[in-house]
């Protein structure tokens, strides 16, 4: 048998938006996997997938001349390969035009669709494969769905050479793949497709139409932000336009109402949601209240809820904001408060108003270090009995003993301050909170200085 007629997909049909222009190998029951069904019409993002490497778009980094994967291509030595990048950005095109640059025969399974059999079945062909001459590159879609044990089952045919491994993932890597396979690949990070990219490639879809898009600029620049980075999307809302009957241009707001907007890409389970709080409490402690306000909405309209927002704001106002705002920690249970009273949409607008007082609040973390200072000083000295002046005794046998004798009552005292020790006997003084100086702090520091004076004068 020919080596045509022996290739093959394993499972699934490559429906990504970047690919091989000529037919795919057979998937094992003498029908191509992306070989259209006669008298159907070739979707436009088919017919546009780039025959070559360089004609991918958006990913100058990895495909450029001096792209971590062009490099590796004329060293002669492809490595097993991690594509982490989002929907659209073409993963699976690379892993097709990465086979055909190398010389090796391409092989594809999903996740999804896919078990222990499947595994089997792929690697026992790449095998009677090797032992022909011949290589393979074995793409694996949404290669984070296997589990530990599946994905474990690919480190021989890594380290033995049996297959190229080339995964392709939305999720974080890091999180979602084993550490001993992700010991054996290396990691390319794939980009959203950003404006430039997008653009050329509606340039791209115009010239196989052989007419211009029926749109004003301003519509045609909605249209790319519509596609929110996903080419292959951009490509399918490109094809609804051509198929309009459209004489004159089309306005950017008759345009969002033919074509449905993307939602944003969000799970609230998964990487994007630490992502987007983390930039709304960096941008809240860089006092950038615009930027605050941007990343609160963006979680709100990935469907986050509210109040876990509402959680992490009022961490904030006591870990960032702490004492140099002392009505911050207030503000941020009464915002969380109007929020459970009012609900949805009403009570965001009390939460919208706390991220721009926390934005531009005075911030100081002293009591957050002072606090996991004094965590670890009490880890470190055990069982310390406090000083006996300091013990309360409310037995006749206690105070014999010595307990109470010598307190001073702070508030017989001259301002209020007896300036006695209240760390345990035997434990040198420390200092766990040094207030930042800003806001209410700075008052705070100036009592303290006077304080730790009058401390030293009696000595």
């Amino acid at each position: 048998m020919s080596d045509s007629g022996k290739d093959f997909l394993a499972s699934g049909a490559d429906n990504d938006l970047f690919g091989v222009a000529e037919p795919s190998p057979s998937v094992g029951n003498g029908k191509a996997a992306d070989t259209p069904e006669p008298g159907t019409r070739r979707p436009l993002a088919d017919r546009l997938r780039p025959a070559r490497l360089e004609d991918v778009v958006g990913q100058s980094h990895l495909l450029g001349p001096e792209g971590s994967l062009t490099l590796m291509l004329a060293r002669g030595s492809l490595a097993s390969l991690i594509l982490w990048g989002g929907p659209g950005c073409g993963k699976t095109t690379i892993a097709r035009l990465l086979a055909q640059a190398a010389g090796l025969r391409f092989t594809q399974i999903s996740a999804v669709f896919s078990g222990v059999a499947e595994l089997k079945k792929a690697f026992d062909e790449a095998r009677q494969y090797a032992r022909a001459g011949r290589g393979t590159l074995l793409f694996v879609d949404e290669i984070h769905r296997f589990n530990r044990a599946q994905q474990d089952g690919f480190l021989p045919v890594v380290e033995d050479g049996t297959v190229v491994l080339v995964g392709a993932t939305t999720e974080n890597p890091s999180f979602a793949l084993n550490s001993a396979l992700l010991s054996r690949c290396q990691v390319m990070v794939l980009r959203r497709l950003d404006d430039p990219s997008l653009e050329a490639l509606l340039v791209r879809a115009e010239e196989i139409a052989g007419r211009p898009l029926p749109l004003t600029e301003e519509a045609r620049s909605v249209l790319r932000a519509m596609a929110d980075g996903d080419g292959r999307y951009l490509l399918n809302m490109t094809e609804q336009i051509l198929s309009f009957r459209q004489v004159e241009p089309i306005d950017a707001q008759k345009l969002a109402s033919l074509l449905a907007k993307r939602a944003a890409l969000y799970d609230k389970d998964r990487e994007e949601h630490y992502n987007l709080i983390s930039a709304l409490h960096k941008s809240l402690r860089g006092s950038d209240p615009d930027a605050g306000l941007y990343w609160f909405a963006r979680m709100l309209e990935g469907g986050e809820d509210p109040r876990y927002i509402a959680r992490r704001l009022t961490r904030f106002a006591a870990e960032d904001v702490g004492l140099a705002d002392p009505s911050a920690l207030p503000l941020a249970i009464a915002a969380w408060e109007t929020y459970e009273r009012l609900g949805s949409p009403e009570g965001e607008l009390a939460l919208a108003q706390l991220v721009v007082h926390l934005a531009t609040a005075p911030k100081s973390n002293a009591v957050y270090k002072a606090y996991g200072a004094a965590r670890r000083a009490a880890k470190a000295t055990g069982s310390l009995m406090p000083p006996a002046h300091i013990l309360n005794a409310p037995t006749k046998l206690m105070k014999d003993i010595g307990y109470g004798k010598g307190y001073a009552y702070d508030h017989d005292a001259e301002g209020a301050f007896s300036g006695q020790n209240y760390f345990p006997d035997g434990m040198p003084r420390q200092v766990f909170y040094a207030p930042a100086g800003r806001g209410y702090e700075q008052e705070i520091r100036r009592r303290l200085d006077v304080w730790a004076a009058r401390r030293a004068k009696q000595r």
